[in-house]
């Protein structure tokens, strides 16, 4: 047993997130809800954390510690909450019923369908397909078949 250095990992906090005061942490929540939510940043397959930290002029471990310690999750996880909320409206609403799920996928800003299909089910607990099932909205070309 003792050839295996094996213990518990414990849960480390980042020394960086302790040196962004409260007053910044509140300021660069505002600004990145307004960025990333209000002005739909989320959508742009391309727009990742840098891109971010580069809009509001700060650096990425400023905005890595805003979005970790004020929305408690990750960037990534933070970004694809917003994408599955408007894709879980887009899913239900009867004017975009004849849109492929790997349509909606792309116009809320996945790159692959696997990361939506995963996302969409870390965050709901189904597949896309199913919620859409559930909200009763079928495509016209599914009713002809």
């Amino acid at each position: 047993m003792a050839k295996y250095n094996i213990s518990e990992r414990k849960e480390k906090d980042a020394a960086y997130r302790t040196l962004v005061s409260p007053a910044l942490m509140d300021e660069l929540k505002e600004k990145i809800l307004g960025l990333v939510v209000m002005q739909k940043k989320y959508k742009d397959k391309n727009y990742s954390a840098k891109k971010l930290s580069e809009d509001l002029g700060t650096n990425t471990r400023y905005v890595s510690a805003v979005v970790n310690v004020r929305f408690h999750m990750n960037y990534t996880s933070f970004v694809n909450k917003y994408r599955i909320e408007e894709a879980m409206s887009i899913l239900t609403d009867k004017r975009y019923q004849d849109l492929r799920i790997e349509e909606v996928s792309d116009m809320v800003g996945f790159s692959n369908r696997q990361s939506f299909y995963a996302s969409f089910y870390k965050l709901t607990g189904i597949t896309p397909r199913e919620y859409r099932q559930q909200h009763g909205v079928t495509s016209t070309k599914q009713k002809k078949k």
